[in-house]
């Protein structure tokens, strides 16, 4: 009998994800992450554990050093970045993320994000509250260019909804599908330079870090809006903040940060041309249900000597 450590703090006793994990034989224990943790608590959190399934908190080389029994980490969804792939692969430990459960999520998200800032719907939201009854105009979506960074299945997802929209889309990606007729496939720059609403959607890497710096933002049109449901990572901020201040573009929507929580101190907070949601986008009680599941499966399988079905690794030994 193995035990698995749960800490993504959706997953709770007694649900689906704890039954099947029950039901293979295993004993589940539960560390929700709900903050940072103490040094402590951190280098203690995998003692006795066979494997874990976590949400986005850091697993550092540190704490695998005092991981002696772990086998297998499932990453309860797809990036994961916040784990030390190669501390892992030196102890032998298998990786695995869960690509696939939320683009669909995510893609509703980043439109609903850009229909929030075609319609001006926080002003006028934000204007009822005050008393008033705000009547400016927004924008139709219909005819307007959306560029896409990235076309995996959350950029695939979003083109989808984007062309239902009626708008013309353009996409920038090192694989593009020509079976996609109705997409223009052009350089990154270009895609930039010509898009009403630019929504990024490829990996948080070394090449894609502030991938939109200060240089791309001057490049954008001074009436274009940015939206990231992707990783904060691949904005400039400084940059970020510059640009909407100066008025170089008008708004941005941003899903994820570089910092999360949004710190106090953030000029972010203090600009009306910008809408900040608390990394949501891929959170929905059926992603969030995939995602558990697909951990699972993962764990279950490695635990049983099985290949997994989506490793990020390769171990060493």
């Amino acid at each position: 009998m193995s035990t698995v450590l749960v800490t993504t703090d959706y997953l709770e006793p007694g649900d689906e994800v704890d039954q099947l994990l029950r039901r293979h034989g295993h004993t589940v224990r539960y560390s929700p992450a709900t903050g940072p943790r103490d040094r402590d608590e951190a280098l203690g959190l995998f003692e006795g554990v066979d494997a874990a399934i976590i949400a986005g908190e850091p697993v550092t080389a540190e704490m695998l050093d005092h991981a002696p029994a772990l086998q297998v980490i499932a990453r309860s969804g797809v990036g994961y970045e916040s784990i030390d792939l190669a501390a892992a692969a030196r102890h032998g430990i298998r990786v695995c993320n869960t690509p696939g459960v939320n683009h669909d999520a995510v893609a509703e998200m980043t439109l609903a994000l850009i229909l929030m800032t075609a319609r001006r719907l926080p002003a006028v939201l934000a204007g009822i509250r005050a008393g008033g009854w705000p009547r400016r105009a927004g924008r139709e979506l219909r005819g307007a260019r959306l560029g896409i960074v990235g076309y995996g299945p959350g950029g695939r997802a979003v083109a989808r909804l984007g062309h239902a929209f009626g708008m013309t889309v353009a996409v920038a990606t090192a694989h593009p599908d020509p079976a996609d007729t109705h997409i223009e496939f052009l350089d990154l720059d270009t895609v930039c330079a010509t898009a009403d609403y630019l929504s990024l959607h490829c990996r948080a890497d070394r090449s894609t870090h502030h991938l939109i710096d200060l240089a791309r933002l001057k490049t954008m049109k001074p009436t274009a809006v940015l939206v990231n449901t992707a990783r904060g990572s691949l904005i400039d901020e400084d940059a970020l903040v510059h640009s909407l201040t100066t008025g170089e573009i008008a708004g941005a929507a941003l899903d994820v940060l570089a910092h999360e929580p949004l710190p106090a101190h953030s000029p972010l907070r203090e600009l009306d041309n910008v809408i900040i949601t608390s990394h949501l986008a891929g959170q929905t009680a059926e992603a969030r249900l995939r995602a558990g599941i697909s951990a699972a499966h993962a764990v279950i399988d490695v635990l049983a000597g099985h290949e997994p079905a989506h490793p990020v690794d390769r171990p060493e030994r």
